[in-house]
């Protein structure tokens, strides 16, 4: 479902160039539940960024659902971005203007999905009876839930996350990785970077970056652990 080959990814020229990742090789099958784990500067949110087609890649292949974004028209990255992936941002990037409920029935629309209730979705990340509430009116751990709501309304089959508890209290954030989970047992290939090792030992696969290089990929070690088991 997802393949990089030889990534690497440079910002700026000359002096204030900056290599953000260096030859980076990953493989995420449908189903899988991946971690990729990292301090703040190892390349995890640049990693994403180039996965979703938020950005593109200064060398290598990166290819997402079939379609190799690195080399794709316009017209094709809005259609890759429309039914193949879901993004969950670190910043949220909900819309103040829009109601809770409103915010995740934007991501049902433009994936074209029918059959699916908004007010159902936000439910199963805890915020039952908050869809007519403005995201001004959320705490901030609310609107990472609506961030993810609106992620999982889509139904893409990629579901990529930056730091998805980062806002939440521990027992909404075990809610949250729980779902990622079933997601991708659904068959969805789930994404997620953090630099919280803890969270990664619920992962199937875990995938570690340091300066922009893959260090480690592998299973978590001492095995994969429950959510309900986690503590951070």
């Amino acid at each position: 479902m997802i393949e990089l080959v030889g990534v690497a990814k440079t910002f700026g020229e000359g002096a204030g160039r900056v290599r953000a990742l260096e030859r980076v090789d990953l493989r995420v099958g449908a189903g899988e539940f991946v971690v990729v784990l990292g301090p703040s500067g190892s390349g995890k949110t640049t990693l994403l960024n180039l996965i979703g087609a938020l950005d593109t890649a200064t060398e290598g292949t990166v290819r997402v659902g079939g379609v190799d974004i690195s080399r794709a028209s316009r017209r094709e990255l809005f259609e890759f971005r429309r039914r193949t992936v879901s993004f969950v941002f670190q910043s949220f990037n909900i819309f103040p203007g829009l109601t809770a409920a409103e915010n995740v029935q934007f991501g049902i629309d433009v994936a074209g999905r029918t059959g699916t209730a908004a007010e159902e979705i936000l439910m199963s990340v805890g915020l039952g009876g908050r869809g007519d509430s403005f995201p001004h009116q959320l705490s901030g751990g609310e609107q990472q839930r609506v961030a993810i709501a609106r992620a999982l309304a889509t139904g893409n089959p990629v579901l990529l996350a930056d730091e998805p508890t980062g806002e939440l209290d521990f027992r909404t954030g075990v809610q949250i990785l729980a779902l990622l989970e079933e997601r991708a047992a659904e068959g969805r290939a789930v994404l997620v970077v953090t630099h919280n090792r803890e969270i990664s030992r619920a992962a199937d696969r875990v995938v570690e970056l340091s300066s922009g290089r893959v260090i480690s990929d592998g299973s978590p070690a001492g095995g994969r652990a429950r959510t309900a088991d986690l503590h951070w």
